[in-house]
C-alpha cells in the first residue's frame, strides 16, 4: 500500500528537523509532504536545503492543524495517509506497520504507539472516548481501554475513507478534528485498529501545551462543537459530560480566574449548529469510564509537574 506521510508545523524548525531526519531512516516506502503554516523561523528554507526529497506545502497564514493537513493530503494520492505529529520521532519500520492494518477489509483507520521521552512510558496508543465524549490517551492512564479512533500525531487512514467522509472538518482549529473524523467513519461503517508496532517518542514541545491559555481556547471551542453535533446532552452521556466540563470551567475560574473555558464552549457550541446532528456510533465509547474514572484522569492531567 503506497503512503504518504503528512505533517503539520508551524514555527517549529529544529522540532521538525529530528522528525524528519528520523522519517529518512525509515526505510518504508513513503512520500514525506510537510505543510507550513507560514512560519518565521527558516521551516521553508530548511526543508528545500537539507530534505530535497520531500514535497513541501506552503501555507498564506497559519490555518491550523485541520486545515494544513487536508491541504497536506490533498497534495499526494497515496492509498494511505499516515499523520504525524512534527515532535513525533518515529522508529525504523513505523509507516510500513501503521499502514498494515488497513489492508484487512473494514480498517480505515490505525492506531501508532508513542512514549514519552526519557521514560518509555505510553503516551498514547490511540484515542478512547467515555459516555460523555471526553477524549482521553489511550494507555496513558494506566488502563489500556477500547480504541474508538487514532490519534492525529501517530495515525493511518486508508484514502478512499477519508476522501468519501471528506477529512477533517475545518471548522476546528486545533484539537478534536481526529475524534469528529473517526466518529464519521465509523458511522459510515469502518473500525478502527491498533497498530502496536508502529511505534515513536514523543519529545514533547507541543503548540499549546496541557492547560494554557491557547489549549483552554481551542480544547473548549472544539469541546463544544462535538458536544453539539453528536448530541451529547441528550444521550445516556449527559450527566457525565455536565459534571466534567463543569468541573474544568471551575478550574479555569478559581486557579486562572477565567471563563474562556466556558465562553470557547458556547462558540463551539454555535459554530457546530444548525448543521446536522448526528448519533454516536456503536461501540466508540467506553462504558468503563465511568464518572469516578473520569473524574481520576481530570485531575492527573492537570496536577502541577
Amino acid at each position: 500500500m503506497t503512503a504518504d506521510v503528512v505533517i503539520p508545523t508551524w514555527n517549529a524548525r529544529d522540532m521538525l528537523e529530528r522528525c524528519l531526519l528520523a522519517l529518512r531512516a525509515d526505510p518504508s516506502p513513503k512520500r514525506v509532504i510537510v505543510v507550513d503554516n507560514a512560519s518565521a523561523d527558516g521551516t521553508a528554507e530548511l526543508v528545500g536545503s537539507a530534505f530535497p526529497e520531500v514535497t513541501l506545502v506552503s501555507l498564506a497564514e497559519n490555518a491550523g492543524f485541520g486545515r494544513a493537513v487536508n491541504a497536506g493530503v490533498r497534495a499526494g494520492d497515496g492509498e494511505a495517509i499516515v499523520l504525524v505529529n512534527n515532535d513525533v520521532l518515529v522508529e525504523p519500520g513505523f509507516v510500513k506497520a501503521i499502514v498494515a492494518p488497513l489492508s484487512r477489509p473494514g480498517i480505515a483507520m490505525a492506531a501508532g504507539l508513542t512514549t514519552i521521552a526519557g521514560s518509555g512510558l505510553v503516551d498514547a496508543a490511540g484515542i478512547e472516548l467515555d459516555r460523555g465524549l471526553a477524549a482521553y490517551n489511550r494507555g496513558r492512564h494506566g488502563r489500556v481501554g477500547r480504541l474508538a479512533m487514532p490519534s492525529g500525531g501517530a495515525a493511518a487512514y486508508r484514502r478512499s475513507a477519508w476522501e468519501l467522509a471528506g477529512g477533517f472538518d475545518e471548522a476546528l482549529f486545533a484539537y478534536g478534528e481526529d475524534v469528529d473524523l473517526g466518529l464519521r467513519l465509523r458511522a459510515a461503517g469502518w473500525e478502527a485498529a491498533e497498530a502496536a508496532d508502529a511505534r515513536g517518542i514523543h519529545v514533547g514541545g507541543a503548540t499549546a501545551g496541557v492547560d494554557s491559555p491557547l489549549q483552554r481556547e481551542l480544547g473548549g471551542f472544539a469541546r463544544g462543537f462535538l458536544l453539539r453535533r453528536y448530541r451529547v446532552l441528550r444521550s445516556r452521556g449527559a450527566a457525565q459530560a455536565l459534571l466534567v466540563d463543569g468541573l474544568i470551567v471551575a478550574w479555569g475560574l478559581a486557579r486562572h480566574r477565567t471563563l474562556v473555558p466556558l465562553r470557547a464552549r458556547v462558540r463551539g457550541w454555535r459554530a457546530a449548529g444548525p448543521g446536522e446532528r448526528r448519533a454516536l456510533p456503536e461501540g466508540a465509547v467506553d462504558p468503563a469510564i465511568g464518572v469516578v474514572e473520569a473524574v481520576r484522569r481530570l485531575r492527573r492531567a492537570r496536577r502541577p509537574a
